[in-house]
């Protein structure tokens, strides 16, 4: 048997790799601490999970159709329109087995061979892989700490050919907690105008914001981004819905959401008909308290974290703006992210994501997103670990 081509440019998740690698070696009986899975330690509010089983008692338990029940699709164009006042119809949205879901979907749509995707680095592992197994380019724009980890309208312009199709953004980002603002969206799509570029916004992490701070979709900022972002979001972070897996699109291209609903109802067909209908409470606010209540807590972390980190030698890290991810710069210590990775764990028995694997070498993912006593004894573990060095 011979494994098709296309799979030699698709490479492992190396976030779910190390995650995995950690369940068992602490299956084992070793004292191992993960830092590596972007997953809340909280469970799925109350409200949610009693909605869910309602549904199982209301008997909605059969096929739906492949983009969505209409009470769901309804409830994410409220929420868009009280969240940001963008306003969409139900024929412009799509909900898919999560957000990875959506974005391949859109890629496979979307990309001929040799089209050219912008990404920003650092980047969730998932984007280029998924352009490359779509025939695409991820061309990459390179940013560090002294940036923010933003990119600016700069060096989007200088990105752009003739073969350009996409622009990623990922706000708040996923591995640094990066966060837009309404100005640098503004400029962005400044530079887009005239254009056909889409934007592909992936806002997965917007309500888990810290200092007061307020998110800016892209969408939001001018008639002109409108028509030509595709938002991507769900409920898995803000929500604690990981497992239920339901995330979804919003664009005012309706052509767009059709060819994704013909090829989703040929591969998957429609998400969990139960995840739909408890998605509903999630998405009309019915567990804001909660999710406030679990924003709060990952402020109170992160704080605790940067703080910590700052104060070991050799170590740097700025203060995200959202998400739950510390992104560290470790070039005082090594520029070998992968090999300060694998020695950690072996010795420390921590387990930490390398930042090369989101594009950006000399740095490593630290996810705050677990209780606070395993925080500090992971953290202190790690300043042993590079005193000894």
């Amino acid at each position: 048997m011979k494994i098709a081509n296309r799979m030699e440019n698709l490479s492992t998740s190396v976030t779910m790799a190390i995650t995995a690698q950690a369940r068992e070696l602490k299956a084992q009986g070793k004292d191992i601490l993960s830092f590596s899975a972007g997953e809340p330690d909280f469970n799925t509010p109350e409200v949610i999970k009693q909605a869910a089983i309602q549904a199982i008692i209301d008997g909605h338990t059969k096929y739906t159709a492949v983009e969505g029940i209409t009470e769901t699709k309804q409830s994410i164009i409220n929420k868009l329109k009280r969240d940001h006042n963008i306003e969409y119809k139900l024929e412009n949205i799509i909900i898919s087995n999560g957000a990875k879901h959506s974005l391949f979907n859109l890629f496979q749509v979307l990309i001929e061979k040799g089209d050219e995707v912008i990404i920003p680095a650092p980047y969730w592992v998932t984007y280029p892989e998924q352009v490359k197994f779509s025939d695409g380019v991820p061309v990459i724009i390179e940013t560090d700490d002294t940036t923010g980890f933003k990119v600016t309208a700069q060096q989007v312009q200088k990105a752009i050919t003739s073969k350009t199709k996409i622009l990623l953004l990922n706000t708040p980002s996923n591995p640094t907690g990066a966060v837009y603002t309404k100005e640098e969206l503004t400029a962005i799509g400044k530079v887009l105008e005239g254009t056909d570029i889409l934007v592909f916004s992936d806002e997965m992490y917007e309500k888990i914001m810290y200092d007061g701070k307020k998110f800016t979709a892209a969408a939001e900022v001018s008639d002109d981004m409108y028509m030509r972002t595709v938002t991507i979001n769900g409920i898995s972070k803000s929500v604690a819905m990981t497992g239920w897996r339901f995330g979804y699109l919003a664009t005012p291209k309706t052509e767009l959401v059709k060819a994704m609903t013909k090829l989703q109802g040929q591969v998957t067909s429609n998400v969990n008909s139960i995840t739909q209908y408890a998605a509903i409470s999630a998405l009309e606010g019915e567990a804001d308290d909660m999710i406030e209540v679990m924003r709060t807590e990952f402020e109170k972390r992160r704080n605790i974290a940067v703080k910590s980190f700052n104060n070991i030698d050799g170590l740097t890290c700025i203060n995200p703006d959202g998400a739950f991810y510390l992104f560290v710069n470790i070039q005082g210590v090594t520029s070998d992210s992968v090999q300060f990775c694998a020695d950690l764990l072996d010795k420390k028995g921590v387990a930490l994501v390398p930042g090369l694997a989101f594009g950006t070498e000399g740095y490593i993912r630290f996810s705050f997103a677990t209780d606070l006593a395993t925080i500090e004894e992971g953290i202190k573990r790690i300043k042993e670990f590079v005193e000894s060095k």
